[in-house]
């Protein structure tokens, strides 16, 4: 209609939790779409830009992030403007991450909807370790080891119990003990048949893992290949925590998107800089193993790396699906444009 065309959704946190977007199926399903699609060259999505005001010698958790993509035919075009302060819950008793999306018609370029970011960014970040477990992972795996216990750890975590009931163990560990403490409880209570240790080093919880995610705002890393256990998983989330070697001794290395993975400084870029590493060398993009033009897991004893770097092409598809059902449930609220 022609009123629509001057009108834009808003959904707050609350409209995104509505039409499920506090729960893992609707990324599980939007991101294999848009991941396939962007295998297929069905996306447009530039490289995106980060705003740091902090100088040389800024946390490198602490920027704005200016996130723009494409998905699909016609599809939906969108950015996701995301901030992260790493000292937000502690400083200023706020999350680490504020974001928001928006979405355009490709048709007229006009708005249509804009929401609350922050929930969609940790639950798609949690959906895509989901993929990559169900092709990456040792079929069946049993135990679960997590590197930081915040709302992105949590998210990971609570995702993975929805989507794989074969799981047993979660092994815990952070550098603030309450808060692997606070999340042990948290498993134990809402699934009573999963076991939570919390460990007393990030060493004893990652050697315990057949799938280890770390999801911390390091700057440094310390995970090395060592540590990791043969079969294992290693879903990169907060990709500094591991050393050079995890990549060089790995079977595979599986990133979301190669051009968005070697920039800025981080450790692929830096093995590509120094010679030591090149997209011949990467095993493949997510989405082509989602395809099936890549292989995924060959075999139990492989040690598989996914650096996820985290893509606009992601978010937007994930918002997409979002729109679609507060569209269709009549969730939200309409803001006039003129």
């Amino acid at each position: 209609m022609a009123d629509d065309a001057v009108r834009m959704l808003y959904l707050s946190r609350s409209d995104v939790a509505a039409v499920g977007g506090d729960h893992s199926d609707l990324y599980v399903g939007a991101l294999h779409e848009g991941l396939v699609a962007h295998a297929n060259g069905d996306t447009v999505q530039p490289l995106k830009p980060y705003l740091r005001t902090d100088g040389p010698d800024g946390h490198i958790a602490d920027r704005i992030i200016a996130m723009p993509a494409h998905v699909g035919d016609p599809g939906l075009s969108g950015i996701k403007w995301i901030g992260s302060k790493h000292d937000n819950p502690t400083r200023a008793g706020r999350e680490r991450a504020s974001a928001l999306i928006v979405l355009n018609d490709p048709a007229t370029k006009y708005p249509v909807a804009v929401m609350e970011g922050s929930l969609i960014s940790a639950w798609r970040t949690a959906g895509v370790t989901c993929l990559a477990a169900r092709h990456l992972a040792v079929s069946g795996f049993t135990d679960v080891a997590l590197v930081g216990c915040g709302l992105i750890g949590s998210t990971q975590v609570t995702a993975l119990l929805q989507q794989f009931d074969h799981i047993t163990t979660v092994h815990l560990y952070d550098v603030n003990a309450d808060a692997a403490c606070g999340l042990a409880d948290r498993i134990t209570r809402d699934h009573p048949n999963v076991k939570a240790v919390v460990a007393d080093t990030a060493e004893d919880a990652v050697g315990q893992g057949d799938l280890v995610v770390p999801c911390t705002v390091t700057d440094q890393p310390y995970i090395t290949f060592s540590w990791l256990k043969r079969g294992a998983l290693l879903c990169n989330v907060s990709i500094m925590d591991v050393h050079k070697d995890v990549f060089l001794g790995a079977d595979k290395v599986v990133v979301d998107d190669w051009e968005q993975s070697n920039r800025e400084k981080k450790i692929i870029n830096r093995l590509v800089l120094e010679g030591s590493f090149s997209r011949e060398q990467l095993h493949a993009e997510l989405g082509e193993i989602l395809t099936g033009d890549r292989p995924g897991r060959d075999n139990d004893d492989e040690i598989i790396v996914l650096n996820p770097m985290g893509m606009a092409v992601e978010d937007i598809a994930c918002a997409g699906e979002v729109y679609r059902r507060a569209t269709e449930s009549g969730t939200g609220t309409w803001l006039d444009l003129h």
